[in-house]
């Protein structure tokens, strides 16, 4: 009785290794398109303040150059101070735990004309840089402030009680 011949094993895996190889570069493109469109969705859109397609506007402005960058909005600065330098009362804390840098910066402070209502150590000693914190509506004092001592970091109270201030206006949180 005859019997056919099995297939060669070429015939049977050369399919198989061509269909490896498509799915193989379907599943590459798929990953592909998955990054780009993962990439277009997470990154960071324009600010909110820019136009896209601003029209020039009459006169002047028109006469800029295209390539020009536009105006970057001023940063609002609060108003003048309301109080004078000798009517600021000013809590000074020792954040950074090295002994006398609360003293000292109250010296500082205080040569500048401001009122020492207080001096004693932070809630914490881990302030890695000095800091100016204000009460409600006295935002430009604290900018004052901060300007006349050098400390670049001014924002309003956090971690402060307003009663923990005993009738200060602002507060310098002093760093290392």
């Amino acid at each position: 009785m005859d019997h056919p011949l099995p297939p060669p094993v070429d015939a049977i895996v050369r399919p198989w290794r061509t269909a490896a190889f498509v799915a193989a570069a379907i599943a590459t493109v798929e990953l592909l398109l998955l990054v780009v469109v993962g990439g277009a969705l997470l990154a960071k859109p324009d600010a909110p303040g820019r136009a896209h397609a601003a029209k020039p506007k009459s006169g002047a402005a028109s006469e800029a150059p295209s390539n020009a960058k536009p105006a970057k909005p001023k940063a609002q600065t609060p108003a003048a101070p309301a109080l004078a330098r000798t009517r600021v009362e000013v809590l000074v804390l020792n954040g950074n735990g090295v002994q006398g840098a609360a003293a000292a910066a109250a010296a500082k402070v205080e040569r500048r004309g401001y009122r020492i209502g207080e001096v004693t150590n932070a809630p914490r000693m881990d302030y890695v840089r000095s800091v100016v914190m204000y009460r409600t509506g006295f935002a430009a004092e604290a900018q004052r402030l901060a300007r006349d001592i050098g400390v670049g970091i001014v924002g309003p109270l956090d971690g402060i009680r307003p009663g923990r201030l005993h009738g200060a206006h602002a507060v310098v949180v002093v760093g290392s």
